[in-house]
């Protein structure tokens, strides 16, 4: 049974009350700190936990506000940050449609599932209805997608399960049994081959390369012959050929493949034929080439009505024929998902907001800037346009070309027989050097042209301008392509000085001792140019840091000429040496007076910095030279005055009564000439002399007179230059003359000393004379009777 307690607090007859008291306030006390642990406890679990979730989650989540302050902050970037490029999106009212489109995309999928079914398929229906009637593509159903080879990936599933009957059931086995094959052009989009095949599973080998027209046609286009002997070896091999892909409108250049004859082959062989390209936006016109209209009888075609209208985040479409519905479903075009479906929700209310005539005009707008650029480009010299069809090329592809007189052309494609291989390819990479300067040029002045440098295998650098990808995203009007234009002649002439001067640069820069002319294909300017100090290791292709301090020191000098050359530093195109780059030439540069500046400023850099590194070793041997010969004549001076005069008082006596002429010496040195000097002609003469005097360093630099305002490198007049060389030289053979006559300055000495009655002393009419003479007013004449004067002037 339980025990009674024997006491209870608070009873009659209880303990002492002040016990009583002592455990309520233990009690009270126990109760406060345990509250404080559990208190803390509980705040160091809020902690652990706030500690894991990211800043911007804890709490109780932020405001709109704020929010979308932070999404501006990541748009716009910070304001310390450099000021950013202006917003190249031109986002008109269509383009705030086509976004609404994403946000009501959100909204309908909330619908319950009967509305949402029948309204995404109206959606869908009306979107692919009309893309078929305004691109002429007849009883065609369409699948949007974001990535833009999607499409043609989920065609070519199509193909396989349409000419594979067994693939569901057997798999890759079928194909293994007949390999399928793959026809792209060498034109086509770099890495479409190696993204059909990660996407299907292929082998690289399933991929046919088909090359271009060498000999007839455009070298951008399919060559129809060679594909169908490589369809016939592919057929007698055992393979499949399964799907062609052609270019209405290649990626580099815009040019259409001939679709009408690469249908007949198709369908010869049974061939899926696939069409891409920017051309196809042109079947929205009312006249159409026939080679794009051709088009319209393919099996498939992939558009991108984004960038055409201006529309952003709108998808591209895949159209395209088939009749099962069942394998387009595997294959994946089709969808029952409401989500696939509501992809075409913002080109169907971007559709509607343009209509027809708007949809025609911007693509009609493009065209018409591609054929202003091009009429105008006819007109401008040493620009060469690459076109395939004049009347109606959308893309226009053009290059700087231009041949020297004398030599072969230096731009040409195909390169003259009697040039060496290494010859052609350095002309080739110098022709893209200068291109590639000159479109990144036109980009930065042009913004709204939206130019694209482009290396193409046949042709070299390029710069394109695509009016239907670029225009509409861009807001491009006619006044831009007159703008560009006039860009493209103002930047001619410095093209051209800079192509006449590079050969010529090459010349003198080989001619002169201490620079080596470094052959650098990619860089734009006249040369590059390395100087060779003493201690450079031409074995080696590791940098040099003296190399590298003696270029740096140049090019901070020839900066500070302000020629109009611009100069910069770096390491040279096959080693990590450092190299000076010069410029582009926008005037007549004298190639010669450059490269002597060059030579003369770098050499006096290196000599300069080997008398600072030479210098402490030079004064720290003198200063020892100096202190054992001051030793030496200390010692000496003790000898002389003898012992008794270092006695402190006997010496002060002896002083007195017989005083000692103090003789002070003394050592100085000569930084100029090395050498350690005795300073006793310092205290005789009273006066610091002049020492030996180091002879001149031989410059390399010109003396060439300069106009008023002339920057240095400019070619002055010719007949100013050999005025004074002319008239400084016939002055110097009159001295000669007059000292020749005199018998040299000994005996002009000596007759001034017998003539007058003080020696050396000239007469007053020859010190007018003289007089004259130094202030360049009076010319020395071979007659005069007596010379004296021109001792002085000596």
């Amino acid at each position: 049974l339980p025990c009674k307690p024997l006491w209870e607090p608070g009873t009659p007859g209880s303990a002492d009350p002040t016990l009583a008291e002592m455990g309520k306030n233990l009690k009270e006390a126990m109760k406060m700190l345990e509250d404080s642990q559990r208190r803390t406890e509980e705040e160091n679990g809020k902690k652990l936990v706030s500690g894991d979730i990211p800043g911007p989650l804890q709490g109780s989540g932020q405001d709109m506000v704020s929010i979308l302050q932070l999404v501006q902050n990541l748009m716009h970037g910070d304001e310390d940050e450099e000021p950013q490029s202006p917003r190249i999106q031109n986002i008109g009212e269509q383009g705030h449609m086509a976004l609404l489109g994403h946000s009501l995309g959100a909204y309908i999928s909330t619908l319950d599932k009967e509305k949402l079914r029948k309204l995404t398929t109206r959606i869908l229906s009306d979107t692919t209805l009309w893309l078929c009637r305004i691109f002429r593509y007849e009883n065609g159903c369409a699948y949007f997608h974001e990535e833009e080879r999607e499409g043609l990936a989920k065609i070519c599933r199509l193909a396989i399960h349409s000419r594979y009957e067994d693939f569901v059931v057997d798999g890759f086995n079928v194909l293994y049994n007949k390999k399928p094959v793959i026809y792209l052009s060498a034109a086509a989009r770099p890495g479409l081959g190696q993204y059909l095949c990660n996407q299907l599973g292929l082998p690289f080998p399933c991929l046919c390369r088909v090359p271009c027209n060498t000999m007839f046609g455009s070298q951008h286009q399919m060559d129809v012959a060679f594909l169908e002997k490589l369809i016939k070896d592919d057929v007698e091999r055992g393979r499949l050929p399964l799907l062609l892909v052609a270019n209405a409108g290649t990626a580099a250049v815009g040019h259409t493949d001939k679709i009408g004859r690469l249908k007949e082959l198709c369908e010869q062989y049974g061939i899926w034929l696939h069409v891409e390209g920017v051309n196809l936006a042109t079947l929205a016109l009312g006249y159409v080439s026939s080679s794009v209209l051709a088009a319209t009888k393919c099996d498939s075609m992939t558009m991108t009505p984004g960038p055409w209208l201006g529309l952003p985040a709108v998808p591209a479409v895949t159209l395209y024929k088939h009749d099962d519905p069942a394998l387009t479903l595997v294959a994946g075009l089709t969808s029952n998902k409401p989500a696939d479906k509501l992809r075409a929700l913002p080109l169907w209310l971007s559709l509607q907001y343009l209509g027809l005539d708007g949809i025609v005009e911007r693509i009609k707008h493009a065209c018409q800037l591609s054929q202003r650029l091009q009429e105008s480009l006819k007109k401008v010299n040493y620009i060469k346009i690459l076109v395939e069809d004049e009347l109606s090329s959308p893309v226009v592809v053009f290059r700087f070309f231009r041949e020297l007189p004398g030599s072969d052309p230096v731009f040409k494609a195909v390169p003259a027989p009697n040039m060496t291989p290494s010859a052609v390819g350095r002309e080739r990479h110098s022709c893209d050097a200068l291109n590639r300067w000159l479109g990144e040029q036109l980009k930065q002045l042009v913004p709204a042209s939206g130019l694209t440098v482009m290396d193409l295998e046949a042709d070299g650098t390029c710069v394109r301008f695509s009016p239907l990808m670029t225009a509409a995203v861009l807001g491009t009007r006619g006044e831009d392509v007159d703008q560009l234009v006039a860009c493209i002649q103002s930047k001619l002439p410095v093209l051209s000085c800079t192509l006449q001067l590079r050969e010529e640069f090459k010349q003198e820069v080989e001619g002169t001792a201490g620079l080596l002319y470094v052959d650098d294909p990619n860089w734009p300017g006249i040369g590059v140019v390395r100087y060779e100090h003493a201690n450079d290791d031409k074995s080696t292709l590791k940098s040099d840091p003296e190399g590298e301090k003696i270029h740096a020191g140049l090019l901070k000098k020839l900066n500070e000429l302000e020629s109009d050359l611009t100069f910069k530093i770096g390491p040279e195109y096959k080693s990590m040496k450092s190299c000076l780059y010069v410029g582009m030439a926008s005037d007549d540069i004298d190639v010669v007076e450059l490269v002597e500046t060059i030579a003369a400023t770098a050499r006096e850099i290196e000599e300069n910095s080997r008398l600072l590194e030479n210098m402490t070793e030079v004064v720290r041997k003198g200063i020892q030279e100096a202190q054992v010969e001051l030793q030496k004549a200390n010692e000496e001076r003790l000898l002389e005055e003898g012992v008794l005069r270092q006695i402190p008082v006997v010496g002060s006596v002896l002083n007195w009564f017989s005083p000692v002429q103090p003789l002070q010496k003394g050592r100085t040195f000569n930084l100029t000439a090395g050498s350690l000097e005795s300073t006793e002609p310092i205290y005789v003469y009273k006066a610091q002399g002049a020492g030996v005097t180091p002879p001149p360093t031989p410059s390399g630099t010109r003396t060439k007179q300069r106009l008023p305002g002339q920057k240095p490198f400019k070619r002055s007049l010719r007949g100013s230059d050999a005025l004074s060389e002319t008239s400084s030289v016939s002055h110097i053979e009159d001295l000669e003359k007059v000292e020749h006559l005199s018998g040299g300055p000994e005996q002009m000495t000596l007759e001034a000393s017998s003539t007058e009655g003080h020696p050396g002393a000239p007469s007053p009419r020859h010190a007018d004379q003289t007089e004259a003479l130094k202030k360049g007013a009076l010319r020395p004449e071979v007659d005069y009777p007596q010379v004296e004067g021109l001792e002085s002037l000596r």
